[in-house]
């Protein structure tokens, strides 16, 4: 499985490919899942082009990416969005429009309690789980572990050398007690080392303009699709691979 990332937390300053406005969000999603992409996960975006978890964004960036797509989509709880946990708490239970899941990043203050309120609304829960954090020790003594979507391994090691150790660190780091799934991706320099690394492991991944801006021969991605495109055929590649 290939999820798509559209957009992150980055915006304009970081060219015209990245998709901020819900229109935008929609065009890329519909490319990306026209070229392979299974899944969506989205950063709604404030009118000045900051991630908000604000009901009324969320509803219109969902209606309008589902008009266009028929897989399921995601979005961010990040806490850089909503700082304060009773905030976030609030603005997650505000939501009339629900996405069919969340990533929930356990490392940040106040993840367990909104994992537990998107369960409770039938949200799926992407546990996400970043390497240099605490977010593997906490989420082994979760009770929510067994009852998350999946683990979303994030490895945060942007160096292209070294990004493939430091995934299989993150990866030695989480308790396969949970018995959920994993998907596992990279960011900037080390996206396409772990998303080959996923794809030798038979994980998922995901790719997208999130993730990086750039192909793996270091030319500048123009779309989200163009680089679902090149994922596909760089972890269909790996898999089996010794």
């Amino acid at each position: 499985m290939v999820q798509v990332c559209l957009n992150g937390v980055r915006g304009a300053v970081d060219g015209v490919m990245v998709p901020v406005s819900p229109g935008a969000m929609a065009d890329a999603a519909a490319e990306a899942v026209a070229v392979g992409a299974t899944e969506i996960h989205v950063h709604p975006k404030s009118p000045c082009g900051d991630d908000t978890l604000s009901p009324r964004v969320l509803a219109v960036t969902l209606d309008v990416i589902r008009a266009r797509v028929t897989v399921p989509v995601g979005v961010t709880t990040g806490a850089w969005a909503e700082p304060e946990p009773a905030a976030r708490l609030e603005r997650v239970r505000g939501w009339t429009v629900l996405p069919d899941h969340a990533s929930v990043n356990w490392h940040e203050p106040g993840a367990e309690e909104v994992a537990a309120v998107l369960l409770d609304r039938g949200v799926g829960v992407e546990a996400g789980i970043w390497s240099g954090t605490d977010g593997a020790a906490r989420f082994a003594v979760s009770p929510l572990r067994s009852k998350v979507l999946r683990v979303l391994a994030e490895v945060t090691d942007p160096d292209a050398d070294t990004a493939e150790a430091s995934a299989r660190a993150l990866l030695a780091e989480l308790d396969t007690d949970h018995g959920r799934p994993v998907l596992l991706h990279g960011e900037d320099g080390g996206a396409w080392p772990v998303l080959r690394l996923a794809g030798r492991l038979g994980l998922a991944t995901r790719m997208g303009l999130e993730d990086t801006l750039y192909l793996p021969d270091g030319r500048r991605a123009l779309s989200n699709a163009q680089l679902v495109t090149e994922a596909l055929v760089q972890y269909g590649g790996q898999e089996g691979a010794a």
